[in-house]
């Protein structure tokens, strides 16, 4: 039957075959679209099985890294926003089906992998900017500087162009993401005493060293969660640099001074995630891993936002430098001291703990941040320092009220990060945090206390050390060699931070004045809070801004407030 509704028309004119004709022609039209539809089907579900395909326009693509496929992790079918966990190998691995993720995310279905997507967006387009950058302007010395600019009017990036590209990016992606959530934790609090450790870890040779005794000193190390912002030098686009080296002394006993050429930086995930004795926690998902490459560290600061970034609804909030070593059993005994001070729930422990090779555990006493002073140095535009002053004499039997917070250390409750959010434009600042976050605190009804105890212990790296600094790398990548470029930006943003502890010189209108009010925009966001007033905050630490000079407070010294 199908031959004789196959015949085609003849030339003779004859219509006897034209019925079966347009019936061959129905059923070959209904078989073409049933196979369309069964086609369609399979694509349908091949899609959705494996995401949308990620755009080709990020780091990993311009950095020519060989495509890896992502290291898969374990579902989390218990906390769907932990579903699916991000990839932590290799370095800038794509996240499928980003752009859905991220849509997502603004639109109040938060995940932690859609909001790394988001941040990896940010950071991509930030590197296309820093590229165009470096490729525009010649390469030159600080002391070219003047002659090129001026002499031979050749172009030259100047730290206005540089400081707006990076506000303009991080208003457009970071800014307009915190205001989704702005008021609210991204994620419900759990109550499980899990801990979240945000590391900020720049070129940092003793991050693998550092999470291994992080979880082996940990009482329960099922529930360490790690949020680490890797800013390394990948070897790339560039060569690696060496920090300023210290190689002898001259003839006037002077130190003599180079910088050389260096492999890539170890991984530190990479290390850690490899070790068979540790992989267990990068495969649940415990371990989340941003990666930035050099030319986007910009300082402490902005990394330390990112990295809070990465939290997923932990119990408790850890700010920690990644360079460190634990007492045993360090987050249960912090758990505990944190809950015996007097105004907990909102209660911060923080300090700065003792070097390497000092003691660590519940036979120490903790130190105290009691003091302040407003440095002289022009480099460091006569910021607010925080320091030290003694320890606990006699253990009491709560932890005791200061009145500043160190960042490279702190241990709050996950509520922190509503009440204070890390504020995502203060690039380049290498001091200021310390004073920011301490006020910002205070007056949003949070006290911040010395542990009685040292469970932790920080590698300080003295100069002579040579390790790489991030404002080297910031000459770099802006072709600005050395530190000066550096400072210079600083000196715009960090009037952000003067003019929230209140510098005359940094007013808004001041600021304005000076061409830089761009640097104040949002800061209604990340500014004081609104349980106690800015008055009572420098009288309760002894600070007077107008004359540049801070009393230290007997009363933090002598342990008065609970």
């Amino acid at each position: 039957k199908l031959a004789t509704m196959g015949k085609r028309k003849t030339s003779t004119g004859n219509n006897n075959d034209l019925p079966f004709t347009l019936e061959f022609r129905v059923l070959f039209c209904l078989l073409l679209f049933a196979l369309a539809l069964e086609f369609s089907l399979l694509f349908y579900h091949e899609i959705d099985d494996i995401g949308t395909a990620p755009s080709t326009q990020n780091r990993f693509d311009a950095m020519e890294l060989s495509p890896q496929q992502a290291i898969p992790v374990e579902s989390n079918k218990g906390n769907p926003h932990l579903d699916p966990l991000p990839p932590y190998l290799p370095p800038f691995a794509p996240i499928p089906n980003d752009d859905a993720l991220i849509s997502d995310v603004l639109a109040g279905k938060p995940t932690v992998t859609g909001i790394m997507a988001l941040l990896n967006r940010f950071l991509d387009e930030l590197h296309a900017v820093n590229i165009a950058f470096k490729n525009k302007k010649p390469l030159v010395t600080e002391k070219e500087v003047v002659d090129i600019a001026f002499k031979n009017k050749k172009p030259l990036v100047t730290e206005k162009e540089v400081v707006d590209a990076f506000l303009d990016l991080a208003k457009k992606h970071l800014v307009e993401f915190d205001a989704v959530y702005r008021g609210g934790p991204i994620f419900d609090v759990r109550e499980d005493d899990s801990i979240f450790m945000s590391l900020a870890a720049y070129r940092e040779h003793l991050l693998a060293a550092t999470l291994r005794q992080a979880f082996s000193h940990a009482a329960n190390p099922d529930r360490i969660f790690i949020g680490a912002v890797v800013q390394n030098c990948f070897g790339i686009e560039s060569t690696c640099r060496t920090g300023v080296q210290v190689v002898g002394k001259d003839s006037n006993g002077r130190p003599i001074t180079k910088v050389s050429d260096a492999p890539p930086d170890v991984n530190g995930i990479d290390e850690f995630c490899n070790d068979q004795d540790y992989s267990k926690y990068c495969e649940s998902g415990q371990v989340r891993a941003l990666y930035v490459n050099e030319t986007e560290s910009v300082g402490p600061a902005a990394a330390r936002y990112l990295a809070s970034k990465l939290w997923g609804g932990e119990t408790y909030f850890v700010q920690s430098d990644s360079h460190l070593e634990f007492a045993q059993n360090w987050d249960a005994l912090y758990t505990k001291e944190v809950q015996l001070a007097k105004n907990y729930p909102k209660a911060i422990l923080s300090a700065y703990p003792p070097g390497f090779g000092g003691t660590k555990g519940e036979d120490t006493h903790g130190a105290k941040l009691c003091a302040c002073e407003f440095s002289k140095t022009d480099v460091e535009h006569h910021i607010i320092r925080i320091n030290s002053a003694g320890n606990y004499d006699k253990i009491p039997p709560n932890p005791k009220q200061t009145p500043f917070m160190a960042a490279g250390f702190f241990f709050a409750r996950a509520e922190f990060l509503v009440d204070v959010p890390f504020d995502p434009l203060l690039p380049w600042c290498f001091m200021g945090e310390e004073i920011a976050l301490s006020m910002r605190s205070w007056t949003s009804g949070w006290r911040i206390y010395a542990p009685r105890h040292n469970l932790i212990a920080h590698q300080y790296r003295p100069g002579r050390m040579g390790l790489p600094k991030f404002w080297e790398t910031v000459g770099r990548t802006y072709n600005r060699p050395g530190p000066g470029f550096n400072t210079k930006l600083q000196k715009i943003v960090i009037k952000r931070i003067k003019h929230l502890v209140g510098y005359p010189s940094a007013s808004k209108e001041q600021v304005d004045s000076e061409g830089d009010g761009a640097v104040l925009d949002d800061i209604e966001y990340y500014g004081l809070g609104n349980e106690e007033t800015y008055t009572a905050y420098l009288e309760y630490a002894g600070i007077d801004v107008e004359k540049e000079s801070c009393k230290l407070q007997q009363w933090c010294m002598q342990g008065l407030y609970d």
